[in-house]
C-alpha cells in the first residue's frame, strides 16, 4: 500500500522549486506593489550577473521601469526569501526522511511566510536531545496525557505521581510545539509586553552614561532602535539587568494571565468542575511559565535586536550616502592639515588632480608652541602652490589648528584661501592600508592622513571609497550590529553612489573602479595596469583590450565609465555604447553633427522620444538619452558651498540664546540633526525643533552637508552643549526634548584604539559628522574623533536629550 508520505514524495519532488520560485516573485511583487512580471524579469537579470545600478539605468524596458530603490528592496527580499526557501526545502527533506510528511503538513510548510513560522511548524519534528516528554512516552505515559486532556472527567487521583508527571511533560511539549498557538502568543507578547531595566548593585558611578536606564520600562512595540541597542549595550557592559515582561499589567492573585487563557482555549481546557480541570489548568500555567514564556522571551529579544539592527544600519546607510554624495570642491589646490599636539600638525598640499606636491610637519601647539615658525611654513606653501582651500581634520587639536589657519588667512593680503573643517574619520585606517602604501609608497604613514583629508574635500566620493565604510563614522551603535548586514547594506550604498556619479576611467583609483558595476578588484587592477602600460584610454571600446574584461563585464561597466577628451564625445556621457546607434538616428533626424547637438536644449527638447525607439530601446531609454545629451556627463552631486560662519563667534562661550547663525548639518539621527556653527562643537537640533509640523524622520527636513540657518536656544558652556532650532521664531528655551527621544551614550574604548561612541566631532563638507564611530580606527596612531570636551557630562533638557542620544556621559 502507498503511504501518504510516499504520495507526497512522488508528487512534490519535481515541482517544489518551481512553486517556490513563483511564490517568491509573487510575494515580492505584492510587497513592492508592482507586477509579478517586472519582478521576474529583474530576478532573471540579477541571476544572470547584472548589477542593480545597471538594471536601474539601462534595462528599464525589461523591468517596466523599476528604480534603484525598488531594485535594492527586491534584491534584499529575494535574498531573504531564497534563504527561507532553502530552509523550507531542508525541512521538507527532514520530515520526509522521518516518514511523517503528510499532504496537510506539506501544505503548511509551503505556505509558511516567515522564517519564524517555518521553525514553529518544524519544531515537533526537529531532531533534539531526549526530552522529559520523550522519556515519558517511552515509559508509556502518553495514554494518561490523552485521557486527561480528551476527557477531563477522568480523575487524576487514579494515577500515581510518576504517571502524572510524565503526562504533564508530554502536554507541556504538545502545547509548546503547536505552531499556530506559538505564533499567536508571540505576536500577543510583542503587543502587550515590555522591557524593564535596573542598574546592577555598585555600578551607578561606573555606568553613569546609562543613567536614564537605571529604572526604565517601555513596551516592546514602542522601543526605538537606538534605545534597544543602548539597553543591550548596558547589559553587555554589566551595568544593566534587563527583564522581558510578557505583560505591562500583572494579573490579580490566582487569576490566569491572558497567555494561559489562550493556551487553555486552544486545547479546550476550562474550569467546569470536572475532576481533571484543575490539574489541566495547572499544566497550562506550568507550560506557560516554564516553557513558552522562556522561549518567546528569547524570540522577542532576537526580534528587538534584529529590528534595532535594521534601523541602525538604515541610519548609517542614509548618512553614508549623504557623505559620499556631498558636493565636491573640485579641481582646486588644497592643503590638508591633520591636527596634533605633541606629534605636530601634519601638512600636505595636493594639486588640482589630487597629486601630493608637498608635505611638512609643524609644531604650533603645546608643548613646542612654534606658532610663528609654523605660520611662516604654511604661508610659504600657500604662496608657492596657490592654495585655494585649507582642509582641517576634526580630531584632537582641531580647534587650535583652525585658529592657526584663521590667523594665516588674516595675514594673506589677497587671494585668501578658504578654510573648512572636515571629517578625518577613517584617515588612519587609510594611512595604514595596503592601498595607501601602494599609492604613497615613499611617504611616512603619519603624513598620509593629511593627504586623505585634503583629497576628501576635493572629491569625497573618490577618496572615501578607499576606506572601509564601517570606519567612516556616521552610524548609530555600528559596532553592535550584524557585520554581515552592515557590510551588505553599506556596500550597496557605495556601489549606488559611485555609479550614480560615474567614474573617469583615466584617473580613477583601483578602489573607485572596483565599485563600478561589473568590475571586481582584480579587474580594476588590470584596468589600471593597462592604463599605466599603454597610456590613457581613448575610447570606451578600448576597454575591451584589457585582459579579462569580457563582453559581460563591458556591458555592465561601460555606461558608468567616462573618457574625457577622447575620440567620441559620447564617451563622456552616461549613454551606454549599446545605445550609440540611437544617438546616430537622432543626429540624422536633426541634421546636425555631434558637437552641434550636444547641449543644444532647443533642438533636443523638440524631439519626440517615440520617434527613435526600436525593439530593444523604448521610450524610457530614449528619453534618458535625450536628457543626457542636453547635459552630458553631468554630476548629480550638489554645488560646493560652505557656510558663512558669524564673525567673532569662535567658541561655545561666544554663543548667546536667541542668536541666528548659519551652519552646516554634520549628521542626522533618529532624534534630530547636529549642526556645525563654527564653534568647534556641534549643536543639536532636536526633532521637535525642526519644523512647525510633525516630523517623523529628520532626514525629510535636512541631510548631512546642508547649509542651514538656526537659532540658538540653549548654551551650556561648562559642558560644551548647544541647543538649536530650525524654527527661527522659537524663543530660547522653547524646544524641550521629551524624555526618551535619544539614548544613553554607549561608548567605550576597546582594543587597539578609541572607539568613540559618544558625540564625535566629525564632518562632511565643512562640518563634523556625528553618530557612533566618530574616530580614526585601526593602525598605529589612530585616535578618537571625540575630543576632551565631548567627554564631560551634560545637564539640562537639551543635555538630557544628548545623553539619551548616546552623545555624552
Amino acid at each position: 500500500m502507498t503511504t501518504a508520505s510516499e504520495t507526497v514524495n512522488a508528487e512534490t519532488t519535481g515541482a517544489e522549486s518551481t512553486v517556490r520560485l513563483a511564490s517568491v516573485s509573487r510575494r515580492i511583487a505584492d510587497e513592492l506593489s508592482v507586477g509579478e512580471g517586472q519582478v521576474r524579469a529583474a530576478v532573471e537579470l540579477l541571476d544572470a550577473g547584472s548589477t542593480v545600478p545597471f538594471i536601474a539605468r539601462y534595462r528599464k524596458e525589461v523591468t517596466g521601469g523599476l528604480d534603484d530603490a525598488q531594485l535594492r528592496t527586491l534584491d534584499e527580499r529575494l535574498h531573504y526569501l531564497r534563504e527561507m526557501d532553502e530552509r523550507r526545502g531542508s525541512i521538507i527533506e527532514s520530515v520526509r526522511g522521518q516518514g511523517k510528511l503528510t499532504p496537510e503538513l506539506h501544505a503548511q510548510i509551503m505556505l509558511a511566510d516567515t522564517k519564524a513560522r517555518l521553525e514553529d511548524i518544524y519544531l515537533p519534528f526537529k531532531p533534539k536531545r531526549r526530552t522529559k516528554a520523550q522519556i515519558a512516552r517511552e515509559a508509556g505515559h502518553e495514554p494518561v496525557a490523552d485521557a486527561l486532556l480528551n476527557d477531563p472527567t477522568t480523575d487524576p487521583a487514579q494515577y500515581d505521581a510518576e504517571q502524572l508527571d510524565g503526562a504533564r511533560a508530554i502536554l507541556v511539549e504538545r502545547f509548546a510545539e503547536d505552531a499556530d498557538l506559538v505564533g499567536e502568543l508571540r505576536e500577543l507578547m510583542w503587543e502587550r509586553g515590555q522591557i524593564t531595566s535596573t542598574v546592577r548593585a555598585g555600578k551607578e558611578e561606573a555606568g553613569a552614561k546609562f543613567a536614564d536606564y537605571f529604572e526604565f520600562s517601555e513596551p516592546f512595540s514602542k522601543l526605538p532602535s537606538h534605545r534597544i541597542l543602548a539597553l543591550l549595550r548596558g547589559e553587555k557592559e554589566e551595568v544593566l539587568t534587563l527583564h522581558l515582561e510578557a505583560d505591562t499589567e500583572e494579573p490579580e492573585d490566582g487569576e490566569r494571565t491572558i497567555y494561559e487563557g489562550r493556551i487553555a482555549y486552544k486545547f479546550g481546557i476550562a474550569e467546569q468542575g470536572r475532576a481533571a480541570d484543575k490539574w489541566l489548568l495547572d499544566t497550562v500555567r506550568w507550560a506557560w511559565r516554564t516553557k513558552l514564556q522562556v522561549s518567546l522571551g528569547i524570540d522577542t529579544r532576537m526580534r528587538l535586536r534584529q529590528s534595532a539592527e535594521r534601523d541602525a544600519v538604515d541610519v548609517f546607510a542614509a548618512n553614508l550616502r549623504d557623505l559620499l554624495l556631498a558636493a565636491p570642491a573640485g579641481t582646486r589646490t588644497t592643503m590638508g592639515l591633520d591636527p596634533g599636539y605633541r606629534t605636530g600638525v601634519k601638512v600636505a598640499v595636493v594639486d588640482s588632480t589630487g597629486k601630493c606636491v608637498a608635505t611638512e610637519v609643524i609644531y604650533p601647539h603645546k608643548p613646542q608652541g612654534q606658532t610663528e615658525k609654523s605660520l611662516a611654513v604654511l604661508g610659504a606653501l600657500v604662496a608657492r602652490f596657490n592654495v585655494e582651500l585649507i582642509a582641517i581634520g576634526n580630531g584632537t587639536a582641531s580647534r587650535e589648528t583652525d585658529a592657526l589657519a584663521a590667523e594665516l588667512i588674516s595675514r594673506i593680503p589677497e587671494n585668501k584661501p578658504t578654510k573648512i573643517v572636515v571629517s578625518e574619520a577613517g584617515a588612519s585606517v587609510y594611512s595604514a592600508s595596503a592601498y595607501a602604501s601602494q599609492e604613497l609608497p615613499d611617504m611616512d604613514v603619519s603624513l598620509r592622513g593629511a593627504v586623505s583629508i585634503a583629497r576628501r574635500l576635493q572629491d569625497p566620493l573618490a577618496e572615501l571609497v578607499k576606506i572601509d565604510p564601517k570606519s567612516i563614522g556616521v552610524g548609530q551603535y555600528q559596532h553592535d550590529v550584524s557585520e554581515t548586514l552592515l557590510a551588505r547594506s553599506l556596500g550597496a550604498v557605495v556601489e549606488d553612489a559611485v555609479n550614480a556619479v560615474g567614474v573617469d576611467v583615466n584617473t580613477a583609483s583601483v578602489p573607485l573602479l572596483s565599485r563600478v558595476s561589473g568590475i571586481a578588484t582584480s579587474l580594476a587592477e588590470s584596468i589600471v595596469a593597462h592604463r599605466d602600460a599603454n597610456g590613457p584610454f581613448r575610447s570606451r571600446a578600448a576597454l575591451k583590450d584589457v585582459p579579462r574584461l569580457g563582453p559581460k563585464a563591458f556591458e555592465q561597466c561601460a555606461g558608468f565609465l567616462r573618457i574625457r577628451g577622447g575620440d567620441d564625445p559620447l564617451d563622456t556621457s552616461s549613454v551606454h555604447p549599446e545605445a550609440y546607434p540611437v544617438v546616430r538616428r537622432i543626429l540624422d533626424a536633426s541634421g546636425r553633427g555631434m558637437q552641434e547637438l550636444i547641449g543644444n536644449t532647443t533642438v533636443l527638447r523638440s524631439l519626440k522620444p517615440a520617434d527613435f525607439t526600436d525593439e530593444k530601446f523604448g521610450v524610457p531609454t530614449v528619453t534618458d538619452i535625450i536628457s543626457e545629451l542636453e547635459k552630458p556627463g553631468r554630476d548629480p552631486r550638489p554645488e560646493f558651498k560652505t557656510a558663512e560662519f558669524a564673525a567673532g563667534i569662535e567658541k561655545v562661550a561666544d554663543l548667546k540664546p536667541g542668536m541666528v547663525l548659519e551652519g552646516v548639518v554634520t549628521n542626522v539621527a533618529a532624534f534630530g540633526a547636529f549642526v556645525d556653527v563654527g564653534v568647534h562643537q556641534d549643536g543639536l537640533v532636536h526633532v521637535s525643533a525642526m519644523s512647525h509640523n510633525f516630523v517623523k524622520d529628520p532626514r525629510e527636513v535636512v541631510k548631512s552637508g546642508d547649509v542651514v540657518k538656526v537659532k540658538v536656544l540653549e548654551v551650556d558652556v561648562q559642558r560644551q552643549r548647544i541647543g538649536l532650532s530650525l524654527r527661527l521664531d522659537d524663543e530660547p528655551g522653547a524646544a524641550k526634548p521629551e524624555r526618551g527621544e535619544g539614548r544613553p551614550r554607549g561608548g567605550q574604548n576597546q582594543g587597539g584604539g578609541p572607539r568613540g561612541d559618544g558625540r564625535p566631532r566629525q564632518g562632511g563638507q565643512g562640518g563634523r559628522q556625528g553618530g557612533q564611530g566618530g574616530q580614526r580606527q585601526g593602525g598605529q596612531g589612530g585616535r578618537g574623533g571625540n575630543d576632551r570636551r565631548s567627554q564631560s557630562a551634560p545637564s539640562g533638557s537639551m543635555a538630557d536629550a544628548l545623553r539619551r542620544a548616546g552623545f555624552g556621559k
